[in-house]
C-alpha cells in the first residue's frame, strides 16, 4: 500500500507543476483543518486541507477569495499558489500558499527575547492591519453573508440541549447591553495571536481566513483581545500590549477610534463564542464521526471560556487554586484496593504519555493532549463527588433542582441574574469545572 504522504506528494506535484515535492509532513496545528508543509523544488509551501471526512468546498473557495482580496488591499497574507475542491487528487478542498518565514506559536512570541522589539510594536500594527481588512469591499469576496451573531450564537448553544448557567448568564447580559450597530464590513473572524506570522521585525502575515464573514468590524477587535488568546500574559491585545495602542493603530488607517464600550461587548461575546466552539468541536468526537482525543479534550475547555466571560463581566476574579493532584492520597481504604491504585495507574499513564510516547511530531503532540485528558480524569475522581454535592446545595438554596432550572430561570428572568446567591452559584460551579480540568487557568491574569 502506498503511504498517504507519497500519494499526496504525487498529487501536489501534478497540481503545482513546480518541481518535485519533498519534505511533506503534517503539523500539529489546527483542530478544524489539516496543515502540511513541504517544498516544491526549492520553494517552501504550506497545504491547508479539509479533513477527508469533513469537506466544505464553498468555505475553502471563500478563503481563497479572501486571500486575494486582502492582498490587493495591503493586508500581509501568504501568496496563494493554488486552490481546489480536491477532485484533482489532493483528496479534499485545499489551499496551497507560500510558507512565510516567522513564528506562529504564541508562547514563543510572548516569552522569547528575540521577539521583544516586535511585541512592543504589535498592538498598533495589528490595529492598522485590522483597519485595512475592514476596508476590503464586502463585494470583493463572493459568498459573504451577514447574520445576527448573537442570535446565531444562542441557537448553536441551544442546539446541544445542555444547561450551562454561566453561558446563560452571559447571553442575558449580551442581550441587555447590545451596542448600536455600525456599517457592515469584511470580518476576518479569527484574527488572534496564533493565526499571525511574526518575525523579529514585526507582523509578516495574517493566516486562517476560513471564518471570514460580513459583519460588525468590532467583532475582530474583541476576539483579538479575548483572554484565551493572551496565553497567560496580562496584556489584553493578544498578550502583546494595551488596547489603547490597538485603537491608535486602527484610527491611523480608519480615521476614527473604535468605541471601547462596544469592543468590550464583543470581548464578552468572544468568551461565550469560544465556549460554544469548544462544545461544537467536542461534538465532532462525541458523534462518532471523527474520533479524536484532541477534540474531546477541547470540549472540556468550555469551562475555561465561561470563567473568562465571568471575568469580563466582573463576576469573578483570577485566584490561585490548589491542584487536586498536588496532594498524596495515601493508601486506599477500599478492601478490594490494589497497589498501584487506580489513581496511581492513571498517574503512570500520564507520565508515559508526557515523557516516553514516541512517534512523529503530531503523535507526540496528541500524546501530550491525552496526558491532559488523563490528568483531568484523575482530578475528577479525587474531588468530583465533593464538588457535585456542594453545587447541589447551592442549587437547593436557590430553589433549583438542577442546572436546567437555574439556566431556565436566568433566561426567563424568574431568577435575578445580579443576585449575589445566583452569581455565586454560577461562579463556584464554573471554578469547580476548571479546577478539575486545568486549575492553573484560574490564576491567569484577567
Amino acid at each position: 500500500m502506498v503511504p498517504v504522504t507519497a500519494e499526496l506528494a504525487a498529487a501536489l506535484e501534478h497540481v503545482l507543476r513546480a518541481g518535485p515535492v519533498t519534505g511533506l509532513r503534517r503539523l500539529t496545528a489546527g483542530a478544524s483543518r489539516e496543515t502540511w508543509v513541504f517544498d516544491a523544488g526549492d520553494v517552501p509551501l504550506v497545504l491547508r486541507r479539509d479533513p477527508p471526512a469533513r469537506q466544505d468546498p464553498a468555505v475553502m473557495a471563500r478563503e481563497a477569495a479572501c486571500l486575494r482580496a486582502a492582498a490587493a488591499h495591503g493586508v500581509p497574507v501568504p501568496g496563494l499558489r493554488g486552490a481546489g475542491d480536491g477532485t484533482d487528487g489532493v483528496g479534499s478542498p485545499y489551499l496551497v500558499m507560500d510558507r512565510v518565514a516567522g513564528e506562529t506559536l504564541a508562547p514563543r512570541l510572548l516569552r522569547e527575547d528575540r521577539y521583544a522589539a516586535a511585541r512592543r510594536g504589535l498592538p498598533r500594527e495589528l490595529g492598522r492591519v485590522l483597519a485595512r481588512i475592514h476596508a476590503v469591499p464586502v463585494a470583493a469576496v463572493p459568498g459573504l453573508v451577514a447574520t445576527d451573531r448573537l442570535a446565531e450564537l444562542r441557537a448553536t448553544h441551544d442546539g446541544f440541549g445542555e444547561a450551562r448557567p454561566a453561558v446563560e448568564l452571559a447571553l442575558r447580559w449580551l442581550a441587555d447591553h447590545r451596542p448600536d450597530p455600525v456599517g457592515t464590513t469584511l470580518v476576518h473572524g479569527d484574527f488572534r495571536n496564533g493565526n499571525l506570522v511574526v518575525g523579529t521585525d514585526g507582523l509578516r502575515a495574517v493566516l486562517d481566513w476560513e471564518l471570514a464573514r460580513a459583519g460588525d468590524p468590532r467583532e475582530d477587535l474583541g476576539w483579538l483581545c479575548a483572554k484565551v488568546w493572551r496565553f497567560g500574559a496580562a496584556a489584553p491585545v493578544g498578550g502583546f500590549g494595551p488596547r489603547e495602542e490597538l485603537f491608535d493603530g486602527y484610527a491611523e488607517v480608519a480615521g476614527a477610534r473604535p468605541d471601547p464600550v462596544a469592543v468590550h461587548w464583543w470581548e464578552v461575546f468572544a468568551a461565550v463564542h469560544w465556549a460554544v466552539i469548544c462544545r461544537v468541536q467536542a461534538q465532532r468526537h462525541l458523534s462518532g464521526g471523527e474520533e479524536s482525543v484532541e477534540l474531546a479534550v477541547l470540549g472540556r475547555r468550555a469551562a475555561e471560556a465561561e470563567h473568562d466571560a465571568l471575568l469580563a463581566l466582573g463576576l469573578t476574579e483570577a485566584v490561585p487554586v490548589p491542584d487536586p493532584l498536588a496532594s498524596d492520597l495515601g493508601p486506599a481504604a477500599d478492601v478490594l484496593a490494589e497497589r498501584p491504585t487506580a489513581d496511581e495507574l492513571l498517574a503512570a499513564v500520564t507520565t508515559f504519555l508526557r515523557t516516553e510516547a514516541g512517534g512523529d511530531e503530531r503523535t507526540r503532540y496528541l500524546a501530550r493532549v491525552a496526558a491532559t485528558a488523563v490528568a483531568a480524569v484523575r482530578r475528577e475522581l479525587r474531588v468530583g463527588e465533593t464538588e457535585r454535592a456542594a453545587h447541589a446545595a447551592r442549587l437547593a438554596a436557590l430553589g433549583c433542582r438542577d442546572d436546567a432550572e437555574l439556566a431556565a430561570g436566568l433566561r426567563d428572568g424568574t431568577l435575578d441574574a445580579g443576585a449575589p446567591a445566583v452569581v455565586e452559584a454560577v461562579r463556584a460551579a464554573t471554578t469547580a469545572r476548571v479546577t478539575m480540568s486545568n486549575p492553573r487557568y484560574l490564576a491567569a491574569p484577567p
